[in-house]
């Protein structure tokens, strides 16, 4: 495994000996499965809520009140909920097409998704990713609650992503699959896993 960098000039980075342990060493594995399933769970329960309301799943109305309170501009002194301007007119272009009647469910049901892939430890990078933007989005809206905590927890798994699944079906879809910038076993020599 390469842990270093070489400068155009020839100069060798190389990463901490403790973040080499704790984001690549198999046994750093069980330091991210209580955080991995915690997430997960913080998720799937999240979506399990919303896929059972049909305001979010039928008609979108949850999310059509979340984005409203989300654009209003109260009046001074208080402050909106949107700091920047540019993603309030994000909000209200979804909200001026209606975008809430097939977002909300996209939400629900990705939700659900992220927390399954999470606690099954399947593809833990690319669901860390996807849950730490949706997290984001959701402070970008101005909901604080505990969305700052769970994005964090994604940006670490994010960074242990070889291990952070190690327990879990990790195991055998990264070296089944390979990553994009190497194949896995599947898709080398037709797929018969040969060298």
């Amino acid at each position: 495994m390469n842990t270093t960098v070489t400068t155009r000039k020839g100069e060798v980075v190389q990463d901490p000996p403790f973040l080499q342990k704790v984001t690549s060493h198999p046994l750093a594995a069980l330091l991210w499965l209580p955080l991995r399933i915690w997430l997960g769970y913080q998720w799937f329960d999240a979506g399990l809520h919303k896929v059972a309301d049909p305001k979010w799943v039928q008609t979108g109305e949850a999310l059509l009140g979340y984005w409203t309170r989300a654009v209003a501009i109260p009046e001074a002194p208080a402050r909106p909920a949107i700091s920047f301007e540019w993603y309030r007119a994000f909000i209200q272009g979804m909200l001026d097409t209606q975008a809430y009647t097939w977002f909300a469910k996209l939400i629900a049901v990705g939700e659900l998704l992220i927390g399954l892939a999470l606690i099954l430890g399947a593809f833990t990078g690319i669901a860390a990713f996807l849950g730490g933007f949706m997290n984001w989005n959701f402070m970008m809206a101005g909901t604080a609650s505990i969305n700052p905590v769970l994005y964090t927890l994604s940006i670490l798994l994010m960074l242990a992503w070889k291990t952070a699944g190690w327990w879990g079906l990790d195991r055998w879809l990264l070296p089944l699959l390979g990553v994009p910038w190497q194949p896995g076993r599947l898709f080398r020599r037709g797929g018969t896993g040969s060298p």
